[in-house]
């Protein structure tokens, strides 16, 4: 649907219409009720699925969802014992789920830009953003959740001792111990920085690329209908290289970051 066929909007007011979510509540106290839905409704689904899969294997005739299933099973099996240097069995259940679960709320970019919208219209509904991960707040709350499995990972394994000497003596060292206590204020702001800088960067990089790409799909709608197909056809192919990269990246990272957390103070 091209913007000079919904309701005489403006191209500009098209943009901001899809661009906006539903929202209740002001502020930083706002909840944006879509994210909401859809992220959690995706959760639910794959959940679903995996039981449903897990209630009928056939090990020796697997076939449809279960041979999917247990590709991407395999895949991030392997990234895990790649990148993962202990042993954790939280790890692998939880790189697993965030790798199909981001997938799927990518994948959301995919169905036409005024389709779900246009639905919601009818029962009175006129905001709907239905990619989760284009919501900041959304991709936060996943990376800032990675964040404190890190925190409480780095407390866990090395210990009080352990954890305060990673803000005091890291990165910068030093044998003389009046110089070591010079250079703790620089530790303590470095590593802090270092450390909140991983969720920001997650977080960012996630919100960032799947905005970019709905905002590119709302651009192609705006052209005239018989138009638009090609320049969409071509981006939403591209484009499922994107969700999936973006999916791996975030399952990557978290897997890295948590093996860091379970090193002991000396490898660190």
């Amino acid at each position: 649907m091209s913007a000079e066929s919904s309701g005489g909007q403006t191209p500009v007011e098209y943009i901001q219409h899809h661009l906006t979510n539903l929202s209740v509540g002001e502020g930083f106290w706002s909840l944006n009720i879509d994210t909401l839905f859809f992220s959690i409704g995706l959760a639910v689904l794959f959940g679903w699925i995996a039981k449903k899969v897990g209630d009928s294997l056939d090990p020796d005739n697997p076939k449809g969802m279960q041979n999917v299933l247990e590709v991407i099973v395999e895949f991030v099996d392997s990234q895990v014992k790649d990148s993962f240097q202990g042993r954790n069995p939280l790890i692998g259940p939880l790189a697993l789920t965030i790798f199909v679960w981001i997938i799927l709320m990518n994948a959301m970019d995919l169905i036409p830009v005024d389709l779900l919208p246009w639905l919601a219209s009818l029962i009175g509904i006129h905001y709907l953003k239905v990619v989760p991960t284009t919501d900041l707040s959304a991709t936060f709350g996943m990376s800032f959740s990675i964040f404190a499995l890190i925190m409480f990972y780095n407390f866990k394994v090395k210990g009080p001792a352990g954890f305060a000497k990673m803000f005091l003596f890291h990165p910068f060292s030093a044998n003389n111990v009046v110089v070591k206590i010079i250079l703790m204020p620089f530790n303590i702001l470095m590593t802090t920085i270092e450390e909140i800088a991983k969720p920001v960067s997650m977080g960012l990089r996630l919100f960032g690329n799947m905005f970019a790409g709905e905002l590119i799909f709302i651009l192609i709608a705006i052209l005239p209908f018989w138009i638009q197909w090609i320049p969409g056809g071509i981006w939403a192919i591209f484009h499922v290289v994107v969700i999936t990269l973006q999916a791996f990246i975030f399952m990557l990272l978290t897997i890295v970051y948590l093996s860091i957390a379970h090193q002991s103070q000396d490898d660190h």
